[in-house]
């Protein structure tokens, strides 16, 4: 049976750390500054033969409701509702604190097992202050390294006594890989998996609306939004299930991502550590939502960002957000594809979608735009299709001669997909010029819908077994 365990505590004490050294990897954010942890950001953690979720939190203050900090305790004790024991952390070298001792009690209401972390106790400085955690009244502290890892074996023992029913059954889970339906090699040339979740990263500048939109898709407030720009630094991975139009439903992984400024306007660290985060979710999407301002559309590093999606080899969707702000909306939508198609030629017609994240306006257009470019990044066309359509393409705009030497085109496969990727074979194709190439990319597109992907073109001549390189053929 899987659990829920949540890391709480006052900022730096150690809690992202803790959260990376669980999951064996490095996914928070971790910096000597206060306060980095923002959003509840989960993930799979492993100690011997335990499994469970671990929540690493923001660290809890005393603040106003409405403020930011107020916001993000709200998110803390959210994960102190969900889950089924909590990890209460405290800096050993700093010792117990008034916040500490403030907190305590909150965590104490919650009625939840609670496991006392006495952090950073490496040193001897570390160890005496471990001793005054027994002032909290939580039972007896761990003296711990979230660092180091020691105290690990410890931890295990205490979760095993804090939660025995659900630890109890951890080697009695049935394994669920039945039969999956796997189509790679089936007839209609794709390589979806519907077994597996979608994963899609939303990204964009800052205070596009990223957060608030995923909320809207959740249907709760799972992510800290507000009026201030950059609030997200964690790119945070949520999963769900969301119902189509048919009344399927489809597993998913929505990843938010911090607001991506040009990278000469990035000077603090913590906002560089936080663009990578972001950037990383890119790489291990399927899908990546480019969500502009509708308001102050295709600015400079929205243009940089769907050149990176595009040269990553993800599926593109734009996301218009703030519709509910344009006036004339019929007009401006249409205009806005045309922008788009003369901007972003390396991916031209991928779809466009207008949403509001406030009133929830094109969720659903949106969502089943991003299930049918996934399709499409995931097809796979026949030999036979190809070369059927490149006959007459190559007979009516045949490639130019180079140097007075005729390129041929002889045929065109695709051996693979994720994005769809093609090698065409013929002779003196290393002469080839870039602008047929594009002629060919932009055919694909065209005749076989391979709109919102980018499309991938590698060419593979025949050797001559006469000609000897290096040496010149005498006249």
């Amino acid at each position: 049976m899987s659990f829920t365990i949540a890391i709480i505590g006052r900022p730096n004490v150690g809690k992202s750390t803790l959260f990376n050294r669980l999951v064996g990897k490095k996914l928070a954010l971790v910096d000597d500054t206060p306060g980095v942890t923002r959003d509840r950001r989960e993930g799979k953690a492993t100690i011997a033969d335990l499994e469970f979720t671990i929540v690493d939190t923001a660290g809890l203050e005393e603040s106003e409701a409405e403020s930011l900090t107020g916001r993000m305790r709200a998110q803390t004790e959210a994960a102190i509702i969900d889950a089924d024991a909590i990890l209460f952390m405290l800096d050993a070298r700093v010792g117990v604190t008034p916040t500490d001792q403030h907190f305590a009690q909150l965590v104490r209401r919650s009625g939840k097992p609670i496991i006392l972390l006495a952090n950073k106790a490496e040193s001897k400085a570390g160890e005496f202050g471990a001793q005054d955690a027994w002032s909290l009244g939580l039972g007896e502290p761990l003296v711990f390294s979230a660092e180091h890892g020691v105290g690990i074996n410890a931890l295990y023992e205490a979760l095993l006594e804090a939660l025995p029913e659900q630890t109890a059954l951890r080697n009695e889970d049935e394994d669920e890989d039945a039969s999956p339906l796997k189509l790679g090699l089936e007839d209609d040339g794709s390589e979806l998996d519907l077994t597996k979740p979608l994963n899609v990263a939303v990204i964009g500048r800052p205070n596009a609306g990223k957060s608030t939109l995923l909320n809207r898709i959740l249907g709760e407030d799972r992510l800290l939004t507000g009026p201030e720009a950059g609030i997200t630094r964690d790119s945070i991975g949520v999963e769900f299930e969301w119902t189509r139009r048919d009344g399927s439903k489809r597993a998913m992984k929505m990843f938010d991502t911090a607001g991506l400024r040009r990278r000469a306007n990035i000077t603090q660290k913590l906002e560089k550590l936080a663009a990578a985060d972001a950037i990383r979710a890119i790489k291990f999407a399927e899908v990546v939502v480019v969500l502009l301002d509708a308001t102050i559309p295709f600015e400079k590093q929205d243009l940089t960002l769907v050149d990176l999606v595009s040269r990553e080899g993800r599926g593109l969707v734009i996301g218009l957000n703030k519709w509910d702000l344009i006036e004339n909306p019929e007009n401006k939508l249409r205009e806005l594809r045309e922008e788009a198609d003369r901007l972003l030629p390396q991916v031209r017609g991928c779809p466009v979608v207008p949403v509001a994240g406030i009133t929830g306006t094109g969720v659903e257009k949106l969502m089943e735009a991003i299930f049918k470019v996934h399709e499409v990044w995931n097809i796979r066309i026949s030999t036979g299709r190809l070369n059927r359509w490149l006959e007459p393409v190559i007979e009516k705009t045949p490639p130019p001669a180079v140097s007075g030497f005729r390129i041929k085109i002889r045929y065109m496969t695709q051996p693979k997909a994720r994005p769809p990727y093609f090698v065409i074979f013929g002779n003196q194709l290393d002469a080839l010029p870039t602008s047929y190439e594009r002629f060919l990319a932009n055919g694909l597109r065209e005749t076989f819908g391979l709109h919102g992907v980018p499309i991938r073109i590698s060419k593979k001549g025949s050797t001559n077994p006469f000609h000897t390189p290096g040496k010149r053929r005498i006249k």
